[in-house]
């Protein structure tokens, strides 16, 4: 299969307080092998235009809540988005939130979340590409919940219920040239390890990188 597609799958693993990057990686990489060539750092220095056009994909799973990319990391990141590349936040990835720029560009803010527990997700827009396909799943899981930014565009692809109410829980977007994708599950390495779950990603980030799926 096609793979001449390459990705960036950036996270934490020596300073991650609660999502280690070396605990899923191997899934992460997995579920995009044959379609997606993924490349794995915690070296923030590669969020600059000249190393970002290397990829076809960034993935964030980022698990640094306080720590904040540098101004310059930041415009690398805009500019590669906006100029076309692809843009996958998995769970934690949202930590890019700490700066308020990247906030924007995810579409929303991580507020919190109660305990974990088991969760049923549905489709919101099943005729989206990257939910082709998706039949609603359950998952133990984090209920992270947000505060949508009103000013971007998004479809919302998935939610889940949580006592009483709806939480929107996976979300797409234009951004200028780019895509961008945001996928809320993702805590423990049994979230990569389930088969719906596991399609759901590798479609997003092929839709991410207008690959045809």
């Amino acid at each position: 299969m096609e793979t001449n597609k390459k990705a960036l799958l950036l996270g934490d693993i020596i300073n991650a307080k609660y999502h280690p990057l070396q605990a899923v990686a191997d899934d992460i990489i997995g579920v995009f092998e044959d379609h997606i060539r993924v490349e794995v750092s915690e070296d923030r220095e590669k969020l600059t235009v000249e190393q970002l056009k290397e990829f076809d994909l960034f993935i964030s799973y980022t698990d640094s809540w306080r720590v904040q990319v540098t101004p310059e990391q930041v415009a690398g990141l805009l500019t590669y988005v906006s100029s076309g590349g692809g843009l996958l936040v998995i769970h934690n990835g949202v930590s890019l939130q700490a700066r308020y720029e990247l906030s924007q560009l995810i579409g929303a803010k991580f507020t919190g979340h109660p305990p974990y527990t088991t969760l049923d997700f549905h489709l919101t827009s099943a005729e989206h590409e990257i939910t082709e396909g998706i039949e609603p799943f359950t998952m133990d899981e984090e209920p992270y919940r947000y505060d949508m930014d009103p000013l971007s565009e998004k479809t919302v692809l998935l939610e889940y219920t949580h006592e009483g109410e709806k939480w929107p829980a996976a979300w797409a977007h234009e951004y200028g040239l780019g895509r961008v994708v945001y996928l809320m599950p993702g805590h423990h390495v049994e979230s990569f390890k389930h088969p719906t779950y596991r399609k759901l990603i590798l479609q997003a980030g092929q839709w991410a990188l207008r690959k045809q799926l």
